[in-house]
This record gives structure tokens, sequence and C-alpha cells, in this order.
């Protein structure tokens, strides 16, 4: 299967502090991956080296096809529209409608025909069950329906990648499940999905292969099909 995401040996830095040392890490097509550990222990950091914002110093690292060590500046917006972006805060522009918030991104990325982003904006809210939405400002929407926008702001470009920051942070645990269900459907029409969180019933509920940042390294936790050590992934 073809690995989209594979770090040899890397070392992930803010500034000049160094976070985490000799990771190792393959995400392959279509794969889930959960990244866990406690706040400060590197899963931004990493994601943020993955996304190309902090410099790959040490090791070998590609995404996406793209050398993250030797990757020059005018590739990097190439390479970021390989990547969709979830965040926690969903990031979304309080003065514009879903759709001038999708377009917005289009225009954004080199995006021109008009009946082209329509035709995108379209499929996207489709694929997130938010067509009808289409019109409403983001303070009219809930925050399930916010972060559904936002999966439709990262489908836009048809990336590689999805890259997900705490997605389920500010939502209800059920709208969280149905969140986990909308991710899980999309990884499995062939995007590789890497998922930082701290919402281990999630992990229960949905096990997929599961990896940890703590004290500097990124470490494999064991995960089944119907099992997660909640309690032991804590206390290591």
């Amino acid at each position: 299967m073809e690995s989209v995401i594979d770090l040899q040996h890397a070392s992930v830095y803010q500034q000049m502090n160094l976070v985490l040392d000799n990771v190792s890490l393959r995400v392959n097509s279509g794969e889930f991956v959960y990244l866990i550990g406690k706040v400060g222990t590197g899963k931004t950091s990493l994601l943020k080296t993955l996304y190309a914002e902090l410099p790959l110093r040490d090791g070998e690292g590609t995404i996406a096809g793209f050398d993250l060590k030797n990757i020059r500046q005018r590739d990097i917006p190439k390479l970021r529209r390989k990547i969709g972006m979830v965040f926690q805060d969903f990031q979304l522009l309080d003065d514009r409608s879903v759709y001038q918030n999708l377009a917005f991104v289009l225009g954004a990325t080199g995006w021109k025909d008009k009946q082209a982003i329509k035709r995108r904006i379209s499929e996207v809210l489709d694929h997130v069950d938010l067509h009808y939405k289409h019109d409403k400002f983001p303070h009219l929407l809930s925050g399930g329906e916010q972060q559904r926008v936002v999966i439709a702001r990262a489908l836009l470009n048809d990336p590689e990648i999805l890259m997900a920051d705490e997605p389920t942070g500010n939502l209800d645990p059920d709208t969280s499940e149905e969140l986990m269900r909308l991710l899980i459907n999309i990884s499995k029409s062939g995007r590789a999905t890497l998922m930082a969180t701290h919402d281990y019933n999630m992990i229960r509920k949905f096990p997929f292969r599961t990896v940890r940042c703590e004290s500097g390294r990124l470490d494999p936790v064991e995960s089944s099909k119907n099992y997660f050590d909640f309690d032991k992934a804590m206390r290591m």
C-alpha cells in the first residue's frame, strides 16, 4: 500500500527547543491513525512539521510526495493543497456565509471558473450533509455543523491526507460520534487521516492504530478492534 506520510528518524523542533526526537511514522493511503498525548508533548508541533509550518531539521520526511527537509518555500502552498486541515476552533470567517467561506478558499488556491467553484462547493457540502445550509453564517450554526463546514473546507482541493487537531474537543458526545463516523467514511474513500485527540471515549468506540507523544518520543499504543486501554495509556 502506498505511503503518504513517511518520517524516518526525524526531529521535531519548536523554535530551538527539541520537542520530539527520532520520530518514525508511516501512514498509508486510506489509513486512519490517532495521535494522542498530554498537552505540551508535541502533537501539534508534529502536525505543523508535516504541514511545513515548522521546518524538518533532522532525519527524513515525505508527505504527499514532498520532501519536507528540502521543500522550497514556493512549493509549500502546493503541499498544503494535498493536505486538508481540520481545527478544534473552526477558524471560519464570521462575516461570510458557508458558501462564501468555501468560495474564499477556492479563490485563494487558484480557482477562477465560477461554475466550477459552485459545483465543487455543492459536492463537498453534499458530502458532509450541509447542502441546505450554504447561505447561513457560522454564528447561526451549531458547533457540529460548523465543524462539518470545516471538514467540507478541508475537502475542497481533494486532498490526499486529512489532519485533524482535536476536532471533537468542543463538541458534545453525540455530535462527536457523528463527526467521527464522517471522518472514518472519508478515510475509507482512500484519504489518509491523522487525528490528534484527547477523546479516549472515541478511541474506545472507534479503535484504529494509535501513536502517543510522550517524553520526547513517538511510540505505538496497543489497540484492537474491541479494546483500548485508556488507563494504561494515561499512566505511560
